[in-house]
This record gives C-alpha cells, structure tokens and sequence, in this order.
C-alpha cells in the first residue's frame, strides 16, 4: 500500500519555509508494509516471551518494555536522517510494549490469562481487568486527541515530510497508542470473537485488501486509509504471533514465544538489513547527505 497521491500531502510544518529538509521517515511502499507486520508479529511473541513464558508478568514487563521504547526513541529523535535500524528498533519496541499496555488494561490475574500452569505471574498487580471493549475505547478516545491534537497544530499528516521534533513526537505517539489498540483488537479476534487465531487473521488480511483497493477511489483519503491500515496490521501480528505460539489444541501452532520470537527476529534484521542497503544507495553513498524533500503544495 503506498500514500503516492498528491491529496493526502500537506504543508510541511515548522520547515515550511525551506525548500529541502532531512528525511527522518521511511517512504511508504509494500516493503513497508512487511516490515510492520513482521515486527508487530515478533512484538506480540516477545511481550508474550517476557509476560508469560518467563512469567515476569505484565506489570514488571509494561515497565521494562516502555523503558526501552524510551531509550530507543531518544536515539531515534537524535538521528539527523533516516535510518532503517533506527526506525525499525522503536516500532519494534513499541509493539512489544503495546502487547503487555494492552494485557495489563484488559486482563486480569485469572487462570484463563496464565500460561503452562502457573498460578501467578511475576510482582504488582497483574491486571486491571477492564476487558477487550473498555480497553479498546480508551485507547481509541486517546488517538483520536492526538490526532485532534495533530490537526490542530497544522502539520503534516504524510510521514515522510515530518521533519520537526514536535511532528516526530505526534507520530510516536500516535504509532504507540495503535500498537497497544491493535494488540487489544488482535486480542479480542483470537480470544473473544469465536474466530480462532487463524480465523482473526484472515478476517484483518481481507480488510487490509478492501483497504488496499480503495486507494484507487479518489473520494477516499489516503491519508486516513494508512493510518486504519497501520493500526489494522497490528492485530494481524497479534493474531498472527500467537497462531505461532499457542498450543495445538488452542488452535494454534505451539511453536513457541522463544523459537518464534527468535526466528522473527531473524527476518527482521534481515529486512532492516536491507532497508540499509537500499537507502545507502538512495543516498549515493554511505557518509553522502540524503536527498532532499522538495515542499509540494497540500
């Protein structure tokens, strides 16, 4: 799915009045689009690794994970141009922390959430039992205020022109609040609709291909299609991630939250390694200033 049309782009905040700026974002293409369903996949098996099968519990894992997506984006926010491993490390990190955000809101400490037997899971509270649909709506109302929030401010929308620290902190924001909604909606399909994790994942996969072809329908922004798209990918590695790791008679492939995670890191690097790869020769060469964002009309 790419945001190639002209409608969706708008001017460019705080750097508007410059006729280049440096590229911080990646550019949205299909390679895009795999990259975040493979790290929204590998965040689900890595939270549910930390929570679960090392039985740190959601609480202790919540901190720990959200320390790191701090870190990692500081290094982020410091970057002075696109870096693929740069990027890629913090939506990892935020899909790792929305997965136990999100666990932690809607579940609670019943056996039905504990794995391999266990009767408890790590130190502190180990959820706050709100469920599937509570949990959804809040996060849903804290989206929508960043994006009020967004709006407001009068920046862009299209991610590859975001070049201000306050337009990156509005993007993080958002891509945090999407993962832990995408983790509950994954939750949900697999847990709660009857649909299974198979089930939960091709339902998502069909939506994401109606999305898909509504990028032909001028009346439709695309705009808005990326970011249902970017928050719908997030259930799909939800339901995805514990397709993998879930036992056989749960419907799934018990597979494991280490193996899986460890496999899905592999591709990962692999792809981040070639994003690399690519943007070095984008750029001509290694040390070379990246080619600059001309300002177009919104």
């Amino acid at each position: 799915m790419t945001l190639g049309k002209s409608d969706v782009v708008t001017d460019l905040d705080a750097a508007s009045t410059s006729t280049s700026v440096m590229k911080k974002l990646p550019e949205v293409t299909l390679a895009f689009w795999i990259m975040k369903i493979a790290a929204t996949t590998l965040g689900e098996t890595a939270g549910d690794l930390f929570a679960q099968t090392m039985k740190l519990g959601y609480f202790l894992t919540t901190i720990a994970l959200f320390s790191v997506f701090v870190v990692t984006l500081v290094v982020q926010l410091r970057s002075s141009r696109y870096n693929p491993f740069c990027y890629w490390t913090v939506i990892l990190s935020t899909s790792m922390a929305g997965t136990t955000m999100s666990d932690f809101m809607n579940r609670d400490a019943s056996a039905a959430y504990l794995s391999g037997g266990a009767t408890s899971l790590g130190w502190g509270p180990q959820g706050l039992g709100l469920g599937y649909p509570a949990g959804a709506a809040i996060l849903i109302s804290i989206l929508l205020a960043i994006f009020l929030v967004w709006r407001a401010s009068g920046m862009t929308f299209q991610i590859r022109d975001i070049v201000t620290f306050r337009g990156e902190a509005l993007f993080w924001s958002a891509i945090l609040v999407s993962n832990t909604l995408g983790t509950s909606m994954g939750d949900f399909l697999s847990d709660s609709s009857g649909l299974g994790y198979a089930g939960g994942a091709l339902l998502v996969t069909g939506v994401l291909a109606v999305l898909a072809a509504l990028m032909k329908a001028p009346a439709v922004p695309n705009v808005l299609l990326f970011w249902i798209a970017f928050v719908l990918t997030r259930p799909l590695g939800a339901t995805a991630g514990d397709f993998l790791t879930k036992p056989v008679a749960k419907g799934g492939l018990d597979l494991g939250t280490a193996g899986s995670s460890a496999v899905l890191l592999a591709v990962l690097f692999g792809l981040m390694a070639y994003a690399h790869v690519r943007e070095r020769r984008a750029t001509g060469s290694p040390g070379a200033a990246p080619e600059p964002v001309t300002q177009r009309a919104g």
